[in-house]
């Protein structure tokens, strides 16, 4: 399978159950209706095991755009890829989004909480505070890019027979998906931990353009914030993972 090609399918499954799970919890006359904090939190952490397994082999399963630069400043992904890998994952993003739509469409129907209509597709804090709220998203990718960069043991081959060194996938479906489990349930009550610039604004694009019944504006002035906060807190991690 193509490198980028598996980051855009990596992502749009990632986005899929992810976003699926919070769908499942907040949308009205689901089965998960009201499942609480610690569903979305674990449905989140399957979702990247998932996708990880699915895409690890074939282009390291970065899935993540934080990740992805965070390698490449840390030598051990080759910048040249970069672009390409960041483009598959905000369109695999952007597609998985409108696939969780299309699933739970009924249930978006008949969801009168416009707030919670968004809540599916991107995050948003729950106190407005938008220098804190960068920290957060910071820390929180800061110990999942540290996490996988200590971690990181392995290396795939492009189709030309190169080895690349990356990150996710040669880590290990199981403990990186525990890695954003832990992190959804110790750092994700403020923000939401959006820990990954395509995973948020992938679909908020999404929730822009699709025909969701009285949707509500994507929130555009927050959307800096989980994009450049994880991308921060990632070179900050690499940055460390050098010097040590």
């Amino acid at each position: 399978m193509n490198v980028f090609f598996a980051e855009f399918i990596g992502t749009a499954i990632l986005i899929l159950m992810g976003n699926g799970v919070v769908a499942n919890v907040v949308l009205e006359k689901t089965k998960g209706n009201n499942g609480g904090w610690i569903v979305i939190c674990a449905g989140w952490g399957f979702a990247v095991y998932t996708a990880v397994l699915c895409v690890g082999e074939f282009s390291g399963a970065h899935i993540n755009p934080a990740v992805t630069i965070s390698l490449a400043v840390a030598g051990l992904f080759d910048v040249s890829l970069v672009p390409g890998y960041i483009a598959a994952q905000m369109g695999g993003a952007i597609f998985g989004a409108s696939l969780v739509y299309l699933f739970y469409k009924p249930h978006y129907d008949v969801t009168d909480d416009a707030d919670a209509k968004l809540a599916t597709f991107c995050t948003a804090p729950n106190i407005r505070a938008l220098k804190l709220n960068f920290f957060c998203e910071a820390l929180a990718t800061f110990v999942l890019v540290y996490a996988v960069l200590l971690t990181t043991d392995a290396s795939f081959s492009l189709n030309s027979g190169e080895d690349v060194t990356v990150g996710l996938g040669s880590i290990g479906a199981v403990r990186v998906g525990l890695i954003v489990f832990a992190i959804g349930l110790s750092l994700g009550g403020t923000t939401g931990y959006a820990i990954n610039p395509a995973r948020d604004l992938g679909p908020r694009i999404a929730h822009a353009f699709l025909p969701i019944a009285n949707k509500r504006d994507s929130d555009w002035s927050y959307a800096l914030i989980p994009v450049v906060g994880p991308i921060v807190g990632g070179v900050l991690a690499a940055a460390l993972f050098l010097v040590q």
